[in-house]
């Protein structure tokens, strides 16, 4: 396990639904201050309420690039990649500047090869992330081989949860972040932001993240 950094205390909603609107007006409000947002999108439920209620704001979406943290091994149509998710959730509607898809299809050295200049080409403003019932973050598992990584992106081999292979933002580049926010929803999350805010997975391991947990994950 790697050096573990003091965590800001969890600033805590009532319901899923509260938590994904104060994770929209995070974004809204970081898209109208930036000219040229870098954007970090997730996967999973909790970011994809997020995306739905963005869509519906009527924002300026013209000078945002969009990446993503993370992406399955799968092909780039399937309903189950991240990018899928949150093209039909959000991307589709606001239709950005420059999206950034991970593509996964290549396999995951391939993949990570091809994502990392992206990455490393500019900071990334606002870096969007969920967390697993075992502490995942990305698809940053705990005792995977990818936290070892010592670039931006990483490729992903046995991942504890299917698929297996997979492609990844490393911690390297979380730290690097200007912002990274934590997004917790839901009572099966409380055991992993415990161990999170413990430092005992990959979730509490991210340098100056802020945490949106509702009140039955902590």
């Amino acid at each position: 396990m790697l050096p573990f950094s003091e965590m800001r205390p969890p600033t805590m909603y009532p319901d899923a639904e509260r938590l994904a609107v104060a994770a929209a007006t995070i974004v809204a409000e970081t898209l109208r201050s930036s000219p040229a947002l870098r954007l970090v999108l997730a996967g999973g439920t909790t970011p994809k309420r997020c995306y739905m209620l963005l869509a519906a704001m009527g924002l300026s979406w013209a000078r945002a690039t969009v990446l993503f943290g993370d992406e399955r091994c799968l092909p780039p149509l399937d309903p189950e990649t991240n990018f899928q998710i949150a093209s039909k959730a959000l991307l589709r509607t606001v239709c950005p500047a420059t999206v950034h898809r991970i593509p996964g299809e290549l396999g995951p050295d391939e993949a990570a090869a091809a994502y990392e200049p992206i990455v490393a080409a500019a900071p990334l403003d606002l870096v969007l992330l969920g967390i697993g019932i075992d502490g995942h973050t990305a698809s940053l598992f705990p005792g995977n081989d990818a936290l070892r990584a010592t670039g931006y992106v990483a490729g992903v081999r046995n991942a504890a949860k299917p698929p297996p292979e997979r492609v990844t933002l490393t911690l390297r580049a979380l730290h690097e972040a200007k912002r990274v926010v934590i997004l917790a929803a839901g009572a099966d999350k409380k055991d992993a932001v415990r161990r999170a805010f413990a430092g005992e997975v990959p979730a509490g391991m991210i340098d100056r993240a802020e945490w949106l947990v509702t009140a039955d994950a902590r």
